[in-house]
């Protein structure tokens, strides 16, 4: 790896159609994303992503709409073993959310406490990357944050990319990967297809 992607691996993961927009046209339209998300490629590929992670790196709305769900999943009755995983890893692993507008650590709406190990930083996008960087530790996800996504994409800062491709066409929305990012390769390091057409893929940069 060259020197500047240094010793920690970004790595960014999306959900996207198969027309490529990573939400619909109507941003709190959920609904194309199931059963999708629920399939067994779909929970395997997230926790492959975790694992190895380190830090959490989050955009403020994006945080708040995690905190907001994945802490109420940790023992409820019936939750797959992989989602209570995921977010009890979430709660206790190292959070930076990136914002210029919160004050402090977002609070859970389940239970009002404040989400623990969150710092939140107000600074570019590659700057806090940068500073990541340059500390010990596992990799640094940025888990469907796509400002933050496509910030580090522009700035050629993603070493992992991993895609789970819904096959649904929206038709409409925002999009991924915008015209004028850096013409680059990417290897396929992973690939798997499950229920529904779920396709996860995972590609690394060529540096």
């Amino acid at each position: 790896m060259n020197e500047q992607t240094g010793g920690r691996r970004v790595v960014a993961n999306m959900s996207i159609s198969l027309d490529g927009h990573y939400a619909a046209p109507d941003p709190l339209d959920m609904s194309w994303v199931l059963p999708y998300a629920v399939t067994d490629v779909a929970r395997d590929h997230l926790t492959s992503l975790w694992e190895p992670a380190t830090t959490a790196l989050l955009g403020r709305v994006n945080a708040e709409g995690f905190l907001g769900f994945w802490p109420s999943v940790i023992g409820q009755e019936g939750a797959d073993p992989r989602d209570e995983a995921f977010a009890r890893w979430l709660v206790d692993v190292d959070k930076v959310v990136l914002s210029s507008t919160l004050a402090a650590g977002p609070t859970s709406s389940h239970d009002g406490t404040p989400w623990e190990r969150t710092t939140i930083v107000d600074k570019p996008t590659t700057e806090a990357v940068a500073d990541l960087r340059a500390t010990d530790g596992g990799d640094i996800v940025v888990f469907s944050s796509a400002s933050v996504i496509k910030d580090l994409l522009v700035a050629d800062e993603v070493d992992r990319l991993a895609l789970c491709v819904f096959p649904v066409f929206l038709g409409g929305g925002p999009r991924l990967f915008d015209d004028g990012l850096p013409a680059g390769k990417w290897k396929l390091v992973s690939q798997r297809a499950g229920e529904h057409g779920t396709l996860a893929l995972v590609y690394d940069k060529v540096r």
